[in-house]
């Protein structure tokens, strides 16, 4: 697409947009006191919707914040917003872990193929979500992008939808598009997608990744999570052939 046409695109859509198309602080001032909120996770964390959750001019008190694993920063686990935010992991990222270990936010064990029913029968309450969007097509849908997982399920609870409109988030296919007309607020805001980086581990994570991945056979179908044993075993495994993968990340 050439930079007009790009031009013209943004263009139709905000206009298609309407009065939906918003500051972040308007649509943060939609959430009422003591919802639950659903942010997206990975790379597709709304960071740029988090200053504005987190403004002290925000009216907000005694908010659920629910998750899975995100990148970046997570400032509502601070102890100084211990009194407007409480936050449920899902998985415990090292953003979250010292909140949790400190008692300052709770963590679910849960299968994630549980997490959608739990949020459709509202045993976990998802009153507004907030998540990352690719701008809309020429009809009017936006793609979750990096991370789908639980989110359609969380959009699909929530009585408030605030999307995040990220030009740097790409569009993934599947059926995981929503409309404009099922959300509720629109916010444009760009910034790089977060990253997870490989580093190479210590000295005894590399010799345990190494011992691993002698003891996987040509063949083999991997299931690999997210550390820096993961990362080394992957490194060990570059002579290895026919190898499958089956796994809801990759390292």
């Amino acid at each position: 697409m050439s930079a007009t046409e790009t031009i013209e695109t943004e263009a139709k859509w905000r206009d298609r947009a309407g009065d939906k198309l918003m500051s972040p602080e308007t649509a943060i001032a939609m959430i009422r006191p003591g919802e639950h909120i659903y942010l997206s996770a990975g790379s597709a964390a709304p960071l740029g919707m988090l200053p504005y959750l987190c403004a002290e001019s925000a009216p907000l008190a005694d908010h659920t914040i629910h998750h899975l694993l995100t990148l970046g920063e997570a400032p509502y686990v601070r102890e100084e917003f211990a009194g407007r935010f409480r936050h449920n992991a899902l998985f415990i990222g090292s953003n979250v872990r010292e909140a949790v270990e400190r008692g300052r936010a709770d963590y679910t064990p849960v299968f994630l193929s549980e997490i959608p029913n739990l949020f459709r029968t509202r045993r976990v309450p998802i009153d507004v979500a907030i998540v990352s969007v690719s701008p809309p097509d020429a009809d009017g849908f936006v793609s979750l992008g990096t991370h789908v997982d639980i989110a359609p399920a969380a959009v699909e609870s929530a009585r408030l939808v605030i999307a995040q409109v990220n030009s740097r988030m790409p569009r993934t296919h599947g059926p995981h598009l929503l409309h404009i007309d099922q959300i509720h607020a629109l916010c444009a805001i760009d910034h790089d997608l977060p990253e997870l980086r490989q580093t190479t581990g210590k000295p005894e994570v590399e010799d345990i990744a190494r011992n691993i991945a002698d003891l996987i056979p040509d063949g083999a179908t991997l299931q690999l999570g997210i550390g820096g044993i993961p990362d080394g075993v992957l490194r060990f495994l570059e002579n290895h052939n026919d190898l499958g993968i089956h796994t809801e990340m990759f390292s």
